[in-house]
């Protein structure tokens, strides 16, 4: 099949067999049709649309040379640096037919990441890893399904390691090894899209010892696995998405983040990937990290240029928007936002070849990014607050505009410029309030593919102090010359990964 239309992925989730999911309380028998769920539906939907669309094509299709055939974007192994660049791209553009997050890339970047481990593993241990997951790939790549990464642990206590913990299952472990498989036990915080996914693909969460070997596993299993559990969380504006007007729940806070137990669940040899290798499991949460650090430039660049359009318009609906401290606003947004994009196609025109033949991002760079969008988003959502005024957080419902009492006085006292209509100035409202308010403008900038000082820590051990110094002393004369390793080497830095 190779390319699947978005009417078959919906009918795919549809008829799957019963998942164990559960919003607000209640479980969920049909995602496709729950009012609070609809919306990631549709966004899983557009990834799937875009491979159809003449004008994104080029960009969400790729040849596979595992199965060949034309296959998503999504399910891709990067075959080049082109390929990395078009993966930022992408996102940039699809971004700005959902106006929230696609929720696809985790399952991109952790297919990815596990091309490379596998292999790694493989030339290391003398085991079968890699054929295991190329079989999976090309599964995944035939049906063309929607995936699902899952790294997070609930970590419990954070200054112990796996194998210390109170809690035993703070950590996701194997718990019983059968001749067919293992078991497996514990939880996944705070993963992306899961619920509107088909298979969760399983990384360790951390660099581990070997007394954390039970840990270190990697594996895939459908979503509708017996045992598997799945809690879906709150997000700021969440209940606009039970509103019976199209306004109000504009696009913005719609994609969702879930915890996934695993209560004793059952993973066939043939899905596992990685199993008490500990010592893989840093490489594997580096590579996995730098892939998805690599995205968030082209997504939150991509919701960024709505925030900036939204805060455009509303600003010339006022009458406001050739005044100089205004226009100012406007292109530091622009700064921000193109800094962050700048930052992930560095990443990918520096990416690299690896062992088993995919594209590695280059490290630094999409390091570098993700702790821009730690920030920027952050200073852009401000400067549209303060171009759009207290009314963004003020605003009525548009419940109150199609009142027949309200409605002819809203339209007046509501509008600015006549050549606007009040409406269109509540849609604008609504849409800047949704997005750059929403769980993935802020708080998914912030800490998804880690929080800041997972970066800073990255970019500290990338970076060689000791080159850097040795330049200097050069240059004050404490040293003669620049040492052979340095020259023709502009940039001071190394990745821990070689193979």
């Amino acid at each position: 099949m190779g390319l699947r239309k978005p009417e078959e992925y919906i009918q795919a989730i549809r008829h799957r067999k019963k998942a164990e999911i559960y919003v607000l309380g209640e479980q969920v028998e049909d995602v496709t049709k729950h009012p609070f769920l609809k919306p990631t539906v549709r966004a899983y939907a557009v990834t799937y649309e875009a491979a159809w669309d003449p004008a994104l094509r080029k960009l969400a299709v790729a040849y596979s040379p595992y199965i060949n055939e034309e296959v998503n974007r999504f399910n891709h192994i990067h075959q080049s640096r082109e390929d990395l660049e078009a993966k930022v791209k992408l996102l940039r553009a699809l971004s700005h037919k959902v106006g929230a997050c696609v929720q696809r890339c985790v399952g991109w970047d952790a297919i990815n990441a596990l091309h490379i481990v596998t292999h790694m593993i493989d030339k290391k241990k003398g085991s079968d890893y890699h054929k295991r997951f190329i079989e999976f790939l090309k599964y995944v790549q035939k049906n063309d399904i929607a995936l699902a990464g899952a790294m997070t642990d609930v970590k419990g206590v954070r200054s112990l390691r796996p194998h210390q913990q109170p809690n035993p299952d703070a950590y996701v472990r194997v718990v019983e090894v059968r001749d067919d498989g293992i078991v497996v036990r514990g939880a996944k915080m705070s993963i992306t899209g899961v619920v509107t996914s088909e298979e969760i693909i399983v990384m360790p969460t951390r660099a581990m010892t070997e007394k954390d070997e039970a840990y270190a596993i990697s594996f895939a299993v459908p979503l509708d696995t017996e045992g598997i559990k799945i809690i879906v969380g709150r997000q700021v504006n969440d209940c606009r998405r039970f509103e019976e007007n199209e306004i109000d729940s504009l696009p913005g806070a719609f994609n969702h983040e879930a915890m996934i137990i695993f209560d004793d669940v059952f993973v066939p040899w043939e899905r596992v990937f990685m199993f008490k290798e500990w010592e893989f499991a840093y490489p594997l949460v580096e590579i996995f990290s730098s892939y998805h650090r690599h995205a968030y430039g082209g997504c939150k660049s991509g919701l960024a240029d709505i925030i900036i359009g939204a805060a455009y318009n509303l600003a010339k609906q006022m009458g406001i928007a050739d005044k100089h401290h205004i226009r100012e606003k406007l292109v530091e947004m622009v700064f921000l936002t193109e800094a962050m994009y700048a930052a992930s196609i560095a990443a990918s025109w520096r990416g690299r070849k690896m062992g088993s033949g995919c594209y590695w991002v280059d490290p630094m760079f999409s390091n570098v990014a993700k702790q821009l969008v730690t920030r920027f988003p952050y200073e852009i959502a401000r400067l549209s607050h303060d171009i759009a005024g207290g009314v963004l957080g003020t605003a009525p419902s548009a419940k109150d505009f199609m009142h027949p009492k309200l409605k002819p006085l809203l339209e007046k006292y509501f509008q600015c410029l006549p050549d606007y209509p009040a409406e269109h100035r509540l849609r604008m409202v609504r849409l800047l309030e949704n997005i750059s308010l929403g769980v993935m403008f802020l708080i998914e900038s912030l800490h998804g593919a880690g929080s800041p000082a997972a970066q800073r820590i990255m970019m500290g051990r990338l970076y060689d102090f000791e080159k850097a110094e040795k330049i200097a002393k050069y240059l004050a004369r404490i040293e003669k010359e620049l040492p052979e390793e340095i020259r023709g080497k502009p940039e001071p830095w190394r990745s821990d990964i070689e193979e």
